[in-house]
């Protein structure tokens, strides 16, 4: 049975889907506030709260393609690529999943029938591993579906026994294998020839049954679960008949499109395999809002970037050629990932924005290593050679170790983690920055958050936190963090600022400055006046005026996102913000600087909305339901799966947990202050609203004002005015100019006759005032041409700098070089100099030196001549 990637990747998700799974869509590479993760690399990652017990869902059984990528921390592919038939920075992983609802002998029932009787696999060719002990799944196996218990293979290492940490959920694994023929060496799993490519796993069945303890105890879990894992590429090199998943048709696209551009024809070369598997990887990353930088998930990017295009560089590609794949890519999986068509043109730009910058670096880069390889001896690259080409050349360490395989060397790890090591100690020394206190603060507490209806509520403190530990009683000065039951103060949250304010006890008040969130408590902070208990009842209430300034630019950064979108692209996704009560600040995915229309026709759009006064409406609706309805959802972001989606108009709709005006005229003017960029790919704009805006504009219009009566002109007619103005400015200054050169040249003729003979030689050395400094080499032109044959040397102190001229006419350069002399002199004014023998200039920071400097001048030119 032969069928498409697309068709296989249908056909799983519609087989459980009839069989009660919901369809789940798969995730960003980027993974939702889990620190544990560089990226997404498995199916069961946007499940994992679920299969703790901290996240609820209205289904118990799901089904999902899911986008992983591996090749970066612990879960690192990127070697490989290229050198093996399977391994990939990107890949598809297919996975159905039961949070406490079927278990083992349904989930070996729905995969044995979905790979023999949906897909049609031969039963023959498959055999199965389980753990070693797990003998309930040897009999679902032998009893249940029939499979040969000569082909039932007990494992009994952790291959297969899957675990989420060293402790938590875990369980044994069932995995299934398909048998490619004898014709290709390999083993069974546990074979000593196990690492051949005759049996090849293509599906992975973990039983999520125990609870680890910290003793090592396994306790069973209340609710076993399910999570299953198969990669869609493996099993479509199985279905359409080739041993290699480089050969299925998604990679034999892209590598005939790669070899198009390049102009190779060799579609075997393993660099093809490389950049074909890069340009995948690469271009959902930007999708999902990662861009090229120097840490963290930016610089995974930039070293997958630069791997392909050194690649695309060995088979002679002349010129950028990386970002042409990307529509190749596009008709691929573009409709499964619309996102991809979507997004087009801005991967392509991001793209090609990197190799161009790489491309200046790679011949000099390449040069570097080759002159290390050729002087090498043995054959381990030393660490310190790899470290100097990552830090000078931007070259990563896996791309010298490619450049290494492929000469039969190796790179000394050790010595390059040593000298990473090292620069990072000294980057740490070099930080102000100390560690952010409220990563110190726990509490198990929950807090219920009244402030959307209320501005005021009554409620029992249920903790009290001083210098990170729980007290019973605050005193009187102590600043602390006080955790209510109910509250109405918003906790700093997407962006938004926490309210401050009032808590007002029987015994004095706890004045507010912030509120944070420390897991499911909202926690205010303040300072004490008078004392306060815990379980003490008290009464709250934010500082209303600040809370509506704060609403109007929470708003506003709503609308200016969906302009930002209208005026540059889809492409455009919120990186970032800060919402105050004094201004706005927000960060968006954008590779080049708005232009000053862009600017203006964003300014428009927003404040057209804000005219249109539309009603903000917010409903809390199903995730799913929300992001049906268009409703944009915030990179990095988080979300239950009830969400509030904010509504204004026509024009915006985006899940938000924040606080917004009644109506969008309440933000009554908007004001942008400044767009610049703060990293590659990432632009900022600064904004104001409101009383601020109107405030600002009206100074602004009195300073024009201002300077337009000054000028004696109307502030319409300013910009005409200051430009006639800059013109007769320059006209002036061209003006002054020629005078100062006619002045020099007055004295020019005056220095005549200071000129001096030297053993024949017509010499003139001058100690000049009033002269500027650019009008020197015109004076030694002069006097070359007067003199016909002579050295000139004239100096000049300008306030602290001093600057130094020497000429010699051609005929005497081969006695007197002019750089010596004029270096020669330097060095007594504290500078230094240098040019060609027949001219040559310096510069001092010590113009009292000057005259002496010039009285060396004789003697030295009595020497030389």
């Amino acid at each position: 049975m032969s069928m498409t990637t697309a068709e296989i990747r249908g056909a799983f998700l519609d087989y459980f889907a009839k069989n009660g799974h919901q369809i789940v869509s798969s995730s960003s590479l980027v993974p939702n506030n889990d620190p544990t993760l560089l990226f997404t690399n498995a199916g069961m990652n946007q499940f994992k709260d679920v299969f703790l017990g901290a996240d609820k869902r209205n289904y118990v059984r799901a089904v999902s393609s899911q986008r992983c990528v591996r090749a970066g921390g612990k879960h690192n592919d990127l070697e490989n690529v290229g050198y093996t038939a399977r391994h990939h920075t990107f890949f598809e992983m297919l996975g159905n999943f039961s949070f406490g609802d079927y278990f083992k002998i349904d989930a070996i029932k729905f995969a044995w029938n979905f790979l023999t009787e949906e897909l049609k696999l031969p039963k023959e060719k498959l055999l199965v591993t389980i753990y070693a002990e797990d003998d309930e799944a040897f009999d679902i196996w032998a009893n249940d579906i029939g499979v040969p218990k000569d082909k039932i293979i007990r494992i009994a290492t952790s291959d297969n026994f899957w675990s989420m940490g060293d402790t938590g959920p875990c369980g044994p694994c069932s995995e299934i294998f398909y048998d490619h023929g004898e014709h290709i060496w390999g083993g069974p799993p546990g074979s000593p020839e196990e690492d051949g490519d005759r049996f090849i796993e293509i599906w992975n069945l973990v039983f999520m049954q125990f609870n680890r303890q910290s003793d090592g105890t396994m306790q069973p879990l209340p609710k076993p679960s399910i999570d299953t894992g198969m990669g869609l590429e493996r099993i479509s090199a199985i279905l359409q008949h080739v041993h290699s998943n480089y050969e299925i048709d998604i990679f034999t696209h892209l590598i005939a499109q790669t070899a198009k551009i390049i102009g190779t024809t060799d579609l075997a070369d393993k660099s093809l395999r490389v950049i074909a598997d890069h340009i995948r990887s690469c271009s959902f990353l930007i999708c999902d809002g990662v861009v090229p930088s120097n840490e963290g998930r930016g610089y995974v990017l930039r070293r997958i970037i630069r791997r392909a295009v050194r690649h695309g560089n060995k088979l002679g590609a002349k010129d950028v050629f990386f970002y042409r794949l990307v529509a190749a890519l596009a008709e691929q999986m573009g409709t499964a990932y619309p996102e991809l068509t979507e997004q087009k043109s801005f991967v392509e730009k991001v793209l090609r924005t990197e190799e161009e910058q790489f491309s200046r670096t790679l011949e000099r880069g390449m040069a570097i290593l080759d002159d290390e390889l050729n002087a090498l001896n043995g054959e381990v690259i030393p660490g310190s050679v790899v470290f100097k080409l990552y830090d000078t050349y931007g070259f990563p360490a896996d791309l010298t170790n490619d450049v290494a395989r492929e000469r039969g060397l190796r790179i000394d790890e050790d010595g390059f983690a040593a000298a990473m090591a090292e620069q990072r100690k000294r980057a740490q020394q070099a930080s102000q920055f100390d560690t952010d206190y409220n990563e110190q603060l726990k509490s198990d507490n929950v807090s219920e958050f009244t402030g959307y209806d209320l501005k005021s509520s009554h409620s029992a403190v249920l903790e009290i936190l001083l210098a990170g530990q729980s007290v019973s009683t605050l005193q009187d000065g102590q600043t602390a963090y006080v955790v209510l039951q109910q509250t109405p103060f918003y906790a700093e949250s997407g962006g938004q600022a926490g309210d401050s304010g009032i808590l007002l006890g029987a015994n004095g008040q706890f004045v507010v400055s912030d509120t944070i969130k420390i897991g499911k408590a909202i926690a205010h902070k303040g300072k004490m006046q008078g004392s306060l208990s815990l379980g003490e009842q008290v009464d709250a209430a934010f500082d209303a005026e600040r809370r509506e300034a704060i609403k109007l630019n929470h708003s506003a950064t709503h609308l200016m996102h969906a302009a930002l979108k209208q005026v540059l692209g889809s492409h455009v996704n919120q990186k970032g913000s800060l919402v105050t009560d004094e201004r706005l600040r927000f960060d968006f995915s954008h590779f080049e600087a708005m232009t000053k229309e862009q600017i203006s026709l964003v300014e428009k759009l927003v404040n057209d909305q804000i005219r249109t006064n539309s009603v903000i409406d917010t409903k809390l609706m199903n995730l799913d339901q929300a992001k049906a309805a268009g409703a944009m959802a915030l990179f990095g972001e988080k979300y239950e799966e009830d969400v509030r989606v904010v509504s204004m108009g026509e024009f915006s709709m985006e899940l938000c947990g924040g606080t917004h005006v009644v109506s969008t005229g309440d933000i009554g003017l908007f004001k942008i202050l400044s767009e610049s960029g703060i990293a590659a790919g990432v632009r900022r704009i600064e904004a104001v609203t409101g009383v601020t805006a109107i405030d600002l504009m009206q100074k602004q219009f009195n300073e024009l004002s201002g300077l337009a009566a000054i000028l004696k002109t109307e502030p319409v007619n300013l910009a005409s005015r200051v430009t006639q103005l800059l013109e007769q400015n320059k006209q002036f200054e061209k003006e002054l100019a020629k005078l100062k050169q006619q002045l020099a040249s007055t004295k020019g003729n005056d220095l005549l006759s200071n000129v001096i003979e030297i053993n024949g030689v017509k010499v003139l050395i001058a100690h000049l005032h009033d002269v500027e400094a650019k009008a020197l080499r015109g004076m030694v032109d002069d006097f070359k041409n007067q003199l016909g044959s002579a050295v000139i040397v004239l100096g000049v102190a300008e306030q602290d700098k001093v600057s130094l001229i020497v000429g010699v006419t051609p005929d005497l350069t081969s006695v007197v070089k002019a750089g010596e002399l004029v270096n020669y002199i330097a060095q007594q004014v504290g500078g230094k100099g240098g040019g060609r023998p027949d001219m040559a200039q310096a510069g001092g920071s010590q113009p009292e030196n000057l005259a002496s400097a010039i009285e060396t001048v004789k003697p030295w030119l009595i020497k030389a001549l």
